[in-house]
């Protein structure tokens, strides 16, 4: 699986990427038909303190799979988005073992 990580409006944190790699080689390992991962982390100002946003978008077999988190933290916001992105393949899992 391919992993593009971008940052927009904020510096480069080769720390996010090492654990975002990590945890999405994780889920390429059990689902191994994915084939690209796009993941942008930007921040945002806003007043309830959490302008932390994580977007993964997993290119797949059949449609794409988006999930977006904001948290107070970009680790946080990570680990929301990648537990929203395995719920959705363990349901596609057991759409196409039904067929």
């Amino acid at each position: 699986m391919t992993i593009n990580i971008q940052f927009i409006k904020m510096p480069t944190s080769e720390a996010m990427s090492e654990y975002v790699k990590q945890r999405l080689n994780k889920l390429g390992d059990k689902y191994e038909w994915l084939i690209r991962a796009d993941v942008s982390f930007k921040m945002e100002n806003n007043v309830y303190g959490k302008g932390n946003i994580c977007e993964i978008e997993l290119s797949l077999p059949g449609p794409k799979i988006f999930a977006t988190s904001t948290e107070t933290t970009f680790e946080a916001a990570a680990k929301e988005t990648i537990s929203d992105l395995e719920r959705q393949l363990k349901k596609r899992k057991a759409k196409f073992s039904t067929h």
